[in-house]
Order: C-alpha cells, then sequence, then structure tokens
C-alpha cells in the first residue's frame, strides 16, 4: 500500500468519524437529553366560572334511638325484627320484672292496711272530740253550780280536769290520724316508684320509626346503656358530608347541590346544605356539613356512600387558565410565560377554580400572554423549548 491510498483511507476514516460524530450531536440535540423539551401552550380565555364543592358522605339519620333497660337485668323477650315499621308507644320488647310484681303484690297489701289504719284514727278522732264536748258541757254546767255555791271547789276541779283529759285526747287521736295519712302517701309513692320500675322493663317505641338493629336476644343479660333495639327514622335522612378544608371557601347553610349514590350512580338527586358543623376534624383536615335530601329517595339505605356536589354562585368575569398550567417555583405561584422564544416564570395570583379544571387568575397575565400547559418534562428558566399541538403521539402503535 502506498503513501497515496494511505492518507486517502485516513481521509475516508476521519470523514465516517465526523459523519458518526455529527449524527450523534444531532441526534442528542432532536431527541436526546439535549433535545429541546415539548410543550403545549395557550392564552388565557376572559369568561365566568360556576365554582362547585366536591365531597364524600355517608347516608345517617338525623334522628335515631337506642332502646334499652335503665337497668341491668335479662331479656324476656323481643318482639320486631330488623326492618319492622313500629308505632310510637308500640311495645318493642320486656325485660325479665323478677321480683317487681310480688313487691307490688305485699305494698298494695301495705296500702291497703295504711288505709285501715287511716279509718281507724279518724273513728278515734271522732270519738275523743265526742268526749271532749260532754267534757266541756260538764265543765260549764258545774261552773254555773259552783257559782251558785251548789257544789264545792274541788268538785269543779275534777269537772276541769276531765275536760283537759279530753283535750289531750283529742290532740293525740289527730296526731294518730296525720301519722296514718302520711304513711298512707309514703307507701303510696313507693308503690309509684315501683309501678315506674315495672314499666321501665317494657321497652316502648319513642316515636314511630324503622328498626335497624336487634342487638339482644331473650335471655341475654344487658347492662344499663346497653341498647336491645336501634331505630332510625326514615323520613330523616341526610347525608354527612366531608370536604376538604382547602376547598371548602364558601361552604355554607342553604347552599343547593346534587347526590348521587353509590347504588344508584346514574340517577342524580337534588339536596341542599341542612347544616354546618362549627368542630372540624384536625387529623383529615376536612370540614362536616349535613345535606338534606330535597325528596326522599326510595331503597336507600344507612351508611351508603354518596358522592355530594355544591354549587356556589358564578364568578365575575376573569382572565381563566386550565389548572395543569400553574406551577411553584422556589414558594410561588405561577405560570410559565413566552416572552418571544423565552420561557420566563411568571408569579399570579389565583381566584376560585371549577371542577373541570378552570381556575381564575387575578393578576399577573394579561390576556395575549402565552402561556405553557403541559410539558413532556420539568421545566426551569432557560430551558429550550419547542412548541407542538399535541404531546401525544397520533396514530402510535401500543
Amino acid at each position: 500500500m502506498n503513501s497515496r491510498q494511505l492518507l486517502l483511507r485516513r481521509v475516508a476514516i476521519g470523514a465516517a468519524a465526523l459523519a458518526l460524530i455529527g449524527a450523534v450531536a444531532y441526534v442528542s440535540l432532536r431527541t436526546g437529553p439535549l433535545a429541546p423539551i415539548k410543550v403545549t401552550v395557550s392564552q388565557p380565555v376572559e369568561g365566568s366560572i360556576s365554582p362547585a364543592i366536591f365531597g364524600i358522605g355517608t347516608v345517617e339519620a338525623r334522628r335515631s334511638w337506642l332502646i334499652g333497660p335503665t337497668v341491668a337485668g335479662r331479656v324476656l323477650s323481643v318482639r320486631v325484627d330488623v326492618g319492622d315499621q313500629v308505632q310510637a308507644g308500640q311495645l318493642l320488647a320486656e325485660m325479665d320484672p323478677v321480683d317487681l310484681d310480688q313487691r307490688l303484690a305485699a305494698l298494695d297489701a301495705s296500702l291497703a292496711r295504711a288505709g285501715s289504719s287511716q279509718l281507724s284514727a279518724q273513728a278515734q278522732v271522732s270519738d275523743a272530740s265526742a268526749r271532749r264536748a260532754l267534757a266541756a258541757a260538764n265543765t260549764r254546767r258545774n261552773q254555773d253550780l259552783a257559782r251558785q255555791n251548789f257544789i264545792s271547789a274541788g268538785a269543779l276541779e275534777a269537772k276541769l280536769q276531765e275536760q283537759a283529759s279530753a283535750d289531750a285526747a283529742t290532740q293525740a287521736a289527730q296526731a294518730n290520724l296525720a301519722g296514718a295519712g302520711q304513711d298512707l302517701a309514703r307507701i303510696k309513692a313507693e308503690r309509684a316508684a315501683l309501678a315506674q320500675q315495672r314499666g321501665n322493663v317494657r321497652l316502648l317505641a319513642p316515636a314511630s320509626g324503622v328498626v335497624t338493629s336487634r342487638d339482644a336476644e331473650a335471655g341475654s343479660t344487658v347492662v344499663v346503656g346497653q341498647p336491645v333495639l336501634r331505630l332510625i327514622d326514615p323520613a330523616s335522612l341526610w347525608v354527612k358530608l366531608r370536604v376538604d378544608q382547602g376547598r371548602s371557601a364558601g361552604l355554607a347553610t342553604g347552599l343547593a347541590g346534587s347526590i348521587v349514590l353509590r347504588s344508584q350512580p346514574q340517577t342524580t338527586l337534588s339536596g341542599q346544605v341542612a347544616r354546618l358543623e362549627l368542630l372540624a376534624d384536625p387529623v383529615t383536615e376536612e370540614r362536616m356539613a349535613q345535606v338534606a335530601f330535597t325528596q326522599m329517595p326510595a331503597h336507600v339505605s344507612v351508611g351508603e356512600m354518596a358522592e355530594v356536589t355544591l354549587q356556589l354562585p358564578a364568578t365575575a368575569p376573569t382572565l381563566l387558565l386550565p389548572n395543569a398550567a400553574i406551577q411553584r417555583q422556589q414558594g410561588q405561584t405561577g405560570v410559565w410565560r413566552l416572552a418571544g422564544d423565552q420561557l420566563e416564570f411568571a408569579p399570579v395570583k389565583l381566584g376560585v377554580q371549577s371542577l373541570d379544571g378552570q381556575v381564575q387568575v387575578l393578576q399577573g397575565l394579561a390576556k395575549e400572554n402565552r402561556v405553557v400547559i403541559y410539558s413532556e418534562k420539568m421545566l426551569q428558566s432557560g430551558s429550550r423549548i419547542k412548541v407542538v399541538d399535541t404531546l401525544v403521539k397520533t396514530g402510535a402503535k401500543p
């Protein structure tokens, strides 16, 4: 191989190397890590939005009752079952009265005896009153005779003593009568209290409702406060709504909204905020409200999940952007704005946002500004970008 051929070979190898380096550089600048970042841009639009509050809740009953005994005891019988409709005052269950009936019978006997004692005391009062009247009449006659000196002073003193004894006997009889009356009142009170205890073993429905739980059966022992049955008023169902505190601005009573039950996803029910709880959940960072149904739905179950959307009043016209355009850089909220071909971060002041992803821009942008909406990578100041219509490759096969 002569020197000319060797030179040509070296030139060919160098050209191939340069071509390879150029190809690598081209690929790196077009599709590699040094390639410009593809972005989609848009301009703010002017308009008003109808913000809404969205939350998840559960169906609960506003009025519910736990039916149980006031003293510990054994369940004698349960008359109703889960799902039964009951009326106010209906007997639902009964506790074992143990010896309450016998104690009531004993108090009835004591009450009869106290009545007899009272009658006897009244008779004693009548007898003592008659004796006092006779003693008083005899005393007056003897006083007249003593003034005429027909009887001695000793005889008059004896009659006065008889009258004093009759007065004392009358007072004693009246005291016995008062004591008999007090005994009678005490026994009546004891019997009324025992009758109340006897009535408490009969568990009655405090209002009309539906039985939702049967927590004890006949023969089981329950303590004070332990329910035997649970009732709810089916006409008082509402949704206990939980809303993220950061998205609860504007939440107030009277707001109208829509309710979608988990069991009826194709049906939208109307409702209204009936009550807003003052206490929020500090753990889950949620506020709670009760949303009442405008018309009670059929076949709804207590404890069922529900999605609630509360509609807020429409805002005044302002600039709007998709929520995807909002970014945070160094603790500031803003958007990536195109100034010619250069990319810059523009801090903005935001307002409310809608559930479809639109957010108000109150300050920091003009209507003619071009703003990055989506980018295939994280952006930084000075990043090379390429504006495209969409980031999704059309026609690509999976």
